[in-house]
């Protein structure tokens, strides 16, 4: 709970402006820690301070995962994003992430934007994720949807013997942003999608897409009788009580940190559902946004989401021949790739004015 596992937990206040925000970095042994910027109302201190924890982790597996030189880190904003986000509280945030010195380097996530990004840039140089218009590479919930997309049809291969989800019958939960573009991608490849969303108008959005899209309430999609079951929106989807109420074949979808607890993956295992981890196939943000930092190319992007294909199949192909659930394998993988990292961090801040 209080980050032992995490290389460097910063608790940022700045009360002229009303920032509280927890940095959480778990590791950057592969290259600095990437990871967005959550701005979400949380019940309490802790449960914050647990989503920095967990969504840090997972950002250092899914870096490991994807091949890339970067190491796992996440920031969360305390408060409503629709009442609080002021540009003096980005700015007085983006004076800490500069004061890192360059160990974090921050990006969009659930209730950030490229403008927030824009924003916090007025204060460091390390963030991503910023408009097209700013010279950047725009939206990452594009890219992390074309990811998880490939990686869906990995699973299809593996599970039913063919790269397609034609005629596949997928719930996507959530369809805000990753969401809404992973149902865009579904109905080109001719599923039958399910919908469903807390906010009406984000399934109506969705619905527009294509006659044939569905909706049904947030509670009943998980029992559905679906194929695949695809969580994109908040963490812990997959819990103690969805994990029984599945009937899809497949999960796989675009929310970070699917299960509510680790021995969830041995459950679905169990029933004979696939899990495919959420870090491996969610990737493709992380790699829209690390490509911008170092000068953006479309192309190379396209192709290394792509490769999210090849790099789920050969998972699946892995953990079957080990008789173990899919995450233990990706697990494993990121876990040693990450012992083997020797890039050599920049030493904390010493002085200057955060906020």
């Amino acid at each position: 709970m209080f980050g032992e596992d995490h290389e460097q937990v910063v608790f940022c206040s700045n009360r002229p402006s009303g920032l509280r925000a927890v940095i959480a970095i778990y590791s950057t042994a592969l290259g600095p820690a990437l990871g967005g910027t959550r701005f979400h109302s949380y019940a309490s201190d802790e449960d914050a301070l647990a989503d920095a924890l967990e969504l840090s982790r997972a950002m250092a597996y899914k870096a490991a995962c994807a091949g890339l030189d970067l190491g796992g880190g996440k920031a969360v904003i305390l408060g409503d994003p629709g009442k609080d986000k002021t540009e003096a509280l980005l700015e007085a945030y983006g004076g800490f992430v500069e004061s890192l010195g360059g160990r974090y380097i921050t990006a969009c996530d659930v209730g950030t934007r490229g403008e927030d990004m824009d924003v916090i840039a007025r204060r460091t140089r390390f963030v991503s994720g910023r408009p097209r218009a700013s010279y950047a590479g725009g939206d990452s919930a594009v890219p992390t949807a074309a990811g998880v997309y490939q990686g869906m049809l990995a699973a299809a291969e593996s599970v039913w013997g063919a790269p397609s989800v034609e005629g596949r019958r997928v719930g996507v939960a959530g369809v805000g942003k990753v969401g809404f573009h992973l149902t865009a991608n579904l109905v080109a490849g001719g599923a039958r999608v399910v919908v469903c969303d807390v906010d009406p108008a984000a399934v109506e959005r969705a619905r527009a897409l294509s006659p044939g899209v569905e909706s049904v309430d947030v509670d009943a999609l998980p029992s559905a009788d679906l194929d695949v079951y695809a969580p994109c929106a908040l963490g812990g989807a997959v819990n103690d009580q969805t994990v029984d109420q599945l009937r899809a074949r497949i999960v796989c979808g675009g929310a970070n940190n699917q299960l509510a607890r680790p021995e969830i993956a041995k459950a679905l295992d169990d029933r004979g559902i696939l899990y495919v981890p959420d870090y491996v196939v969610n990737a493709g943000g992380l790699i829209h946004v690390a490509d911008e930092y170092h000068g953006y190319d479309e192309a190379r992007v396209r192709a290394r989401v792509e490769e999210i294909f090849h790099t789920t199949g050969q998972l699946l192909e892995t953990a079957a021949a080990a008789g173990e659930p899919p995450s233990v394998t990706a697990d494993r993988i990121a876990e040693e790739r990450m012992a083997k990292g020797r890039w050599r961090a920049p030493g904390p801040f010493t002085g200057g004015d955060q906020g």
